[in-house]
């Protein structure tokens, strides 16, 4: 797949921001399984499909349920 944006020309430091903020939630002392819910999460809302796909397969490797995945997109309502 072919980017939509070239987001490295278009804005240079966006990718170095997502990446502190990134590396804030992974030190903020949340487990490692809700830390990357919490960046498929952010993923989703920004409408990313790269990033999607790719939080999606890593935490499929990790071991997350389906269930729990399928329904992040409704986690206030969610009762795992």
């Amino acid at each position: 797949m072919e980017p939509r944006i070239d987001v490295a020309k278009v804005a240079p430091g966006a990718i170095e921001a997502m990446l502190a903020i990134s590396g804030y939630v992974r030190k903020s002392g949340l487990e490692g399984d809700l830390a990357n819910l919490v960046s498929l999460r952010a993923s989703q809302l920004n409408g990313c499909a790269y990033c999607i796909d790719m939080h999606w397969k890593d935490l499929m490797a990790t071991g997350e349920t389906e269930q729990r995945l399928y329904g992040l997109d409704a986690w206030r309502e969610s009762p795992y």
